[in-house]
C-alpha cells in the first residue's frame, strides 16, 4: 500500500514508506525486531526483558505469515523497519500487536502504520487491542490515536476504537 499525500498529519507524510502483508520469508527479520521492540520496554516500566507470546519465536512468525496474521511495515529500500500482527472477523478488527525497531522509534511510524491498519479495513467497525498496564508508552501511544479504554484488569488495558 501506498501512502498518503503529506499534509494529512503526523504519521501520513511517509510516502516511500509501504504497509503490507508479511511472507513466511520475512519471519526471521521480524522476529529480531520482535524482540528488540518488546525487550525495550524495561526502558517504560517493564521489571524485565519479555513480550507477548512468541515474539521472539521465529516459528510463531511463520505461522502468523502463513495465517495472513503478519504484516511488515518497509522503506523505500525494501528495509523492514516493523511488524504487526492483526485479526480481522466480521466487522472487529483486534491488533494482537504492533512493533517497530528501536532505532526508529519517535519518527512516527508507529502512527503510521496503525492509521494504515484502519484504512486497509473498510469493512471493519471495531478495532479492539490491549496493552500491559504499566506500559507508559503504548498506553500514551493509543490513547492519543483516538483509542478508548473499554475495561482494565490486574495487567492489561483494553482498548477499542469504532468507527
Amino acid at each position: 500500500m501506498s501512502i498518503s499525500p503529506a499534509g494529512k498529519g503526523q504519521g501520513d507524510c511517509f510516502m516511500n514508506l509501504q504497509f503490507m502483508k508479511a511472507g513466511t520469508s520475512d519471519a526471521l527479520v521480524l522476529t529480531g525486531i520482535s524482540r528488540l521492540a518488546f525487550n525495550s520496554d524495561t526502558e517504560v516500566g517493564s521489571a524485565c526483558p519479555g513480550g507477548p507470546p512468541g515474539y521472539q519465536s521465529v516459528p510463531f512468525h511463520v505461522r502468523m505469515a502463513r495465517m495472513n496474521h503478519l504484516f511488515k511495515l518497509v522503506d523505500e529500500n525494501g528495509v523492514i523497519l516493523g511488524g504487526a500482527i492483526l485479526f480481522c472477523q466480521g466487522g472487529t478488527l483486534n491488533v494482537g500487536r504492533i512493533f517497530i525497531d528501536p532505532q526508529h522509534f519517535r519518527k512516527g511510524y508507529g502512527i503510521f502504520m496503525m492509521r494504515k491498519i484502519e484504512r486497509m479495513f473498510p469493512e471493519v467497525k471495531v478495532f479492539t487491542l490491549d496493552t500491559p498496564v504499566w506500559n507508559t508508552r503504548t498506553n500514551a501511544f493509543y490513547t492519543g490515536l483516538g483509542y478508548s479504554e473499554v475495561k482494565r484488569d490486574r495487567d492489561f488495558v483494553y482498548y477499542s476504537k469504532k468507527r
